[in-house]
C-alpha cells in the first residue's frame, strides 16, 4: 500500500488507472470504516482511501482541534484490509488558498435535521467531497449509512453535477448492544457508554411502531425525544422522513427513515433506521 500526501503525488500514483473505488474518511478508523474498504474491493477496482479532517465541516466550538488523528494506526488497518493507496493531505494541501468557491446544497436540505444544528456543515462536506472526487477520479465511492443525511447530500451532489461515479452505501456496523460504531464514541465516559445505546433503542421503538401500523408519525418521534430527554440526553431531533426524498412522508411514500441526533454529555451521537411503509391513508 502506498501513502501519499500531496495532490501531485496522488495524480502520479494513479496515472494510468482506468478507474478506482474511493473511501473518504476523517481517520481514527474503526471496523465500520474497514467494512467500507471491503465493500469497495468488491467493485473489482483498486481502492483509494483518504484520511483528512476537514475544517470546512466543523462549526465554531465544535471538535475540529480535538478530533482524534491516528494516521499510522489507520494506515496499518487499511493495509491489512487490502487498500491500495492512502491519500492523507494536510489542510494547506487541500486548501492552499481560502476556499471561497464552495458547494451550497439547497436550504431545504442543508439547513434541515443535522444542518439546522450545524450551520454550514453540509456545504463543507459537499465542497471537500467534490475536491476529493476531482483528485481521485473514482468510478465508485463508498459511504457509510450511519450519516443518512450526508449520504443523501453526496448522492444529490453526484446527480446534479453529472459525475460519472456510482455511490455505494455501506451498512451501519454496531456493537453488540446496538450502538452504531463512530469515531466519536471514544469521547464517551464509562457511564455514558452504558447509556449510549438508548438512542438506537428509541429509534428502533419508533420503527417497530410504524411497522405495526401506527401512523401518528410526529407523535411517535416526539415521544422518543421526550424519553431521551427524561434520561438526561440533550436532543437535537428525532424525525421520520421519506427515505427517498428526506422530506416529510406523503401518501406516495413507501420507505421511511427515522433519524435521531442527541448529545450525551459532550458527545453528539447520530443514528437512523430505514423501513418499508404502507401508508394507512
Amino acid at each position: 500500500m502506498q501513502v501519499v500526501h500531496t495532490a501531485a503525488d496522488l495524480r502520479t500514483a494513479l496515472a494510468g488507472q482506468t478507474g478506482t473505488a474511493f473511501v473518504p474518511t476523517m481517520g481514527n478508523l474503526h471496523a465500520g470504516h474497514i467494512s467500507l474498504v471491503e465493500l469497495a474491493k468488491q467493485s473489482g477496482q483498486p481502492v483509494v482511501a483518504s484520511i483528512f479532517v476537514n475544517p470546512l465541516q466543523f462549526g465554531a466550538g465544535e471538535d475540529f482541534e480535538r478530533y482524534p488523528r491516528t494516521l499510522q494506526a489507520d494506515c496499518d488497518k487499511l493495509a491489512a484490509a487490502g487498500c491500495d493507496w492512502v491519500f492523507a493531505p494536510d489542510v494547506a494541501e487541500m486548501y492552499p488558498v481560502p476556499q471561497r468557491f464552495t458547494v451550497q446544497p439547497p436550504d431545504s436540505l442543508a439547513n434541515d435535521l443535522c444542518g439546522a444544528f450545524r450551520p454550514g456543515h453540509f456545504s463543507g462536506v459537499a465542497t471537500v467531497v467534490l475536491k476529493l472526487f476531482n483528485l481521485v477520479q473514482p468510478r465508485v465511492a463508498v459511504f457509510g449509512s450511519k450519516d443518512f443525511q450526508q449520504l443523501f447530500v453526496i448522492r444529490e451532489l453526484v446527480r446534479q453535477f453529472n459525475l460519472p461515479i456510482e455511490i455505494v452505501a455501506g451498512a451501519t456496523l454496531r456493537d453488540a448492544d446496538g450502538l452504531a460504531l463512530s469515531s466519536r464514541n471514544a469521547y464517551l465516559g464509562a457511564s455514558e457508554r452504558i447509556q449510549a445505546p438508548a438512542l438506537h433503542r428509541e429509534l428502533a421503538t419508533v420503527a417497530a411502531a410504524v411497522q405495526a401500523g401506527e401512523h401518528a408519525l410526529e407523535a411517535l418521534a416526539a415521544s422518543a425525544a421526550r424519553r431521551l430527554k427524561m434520561a438526561g440526553w440533550r436532543v437535537d431531533y428525532v424525525a421520520l422522513r421519506d427515505a427517498t426524498t428526506l422530506l416529510a412522508p406523503t401518501p406516495d411514500s413507501t420507505r421511511l427513515v427515522v433519524l435521531g441526533a442527541a448529545w450525551l454529555g459532550n458527545t453528539r451521537l447520530i443514528d437512523n433506521i430505514e423501513m418499508a411503509w404502507s401508508n394507512p391513508a
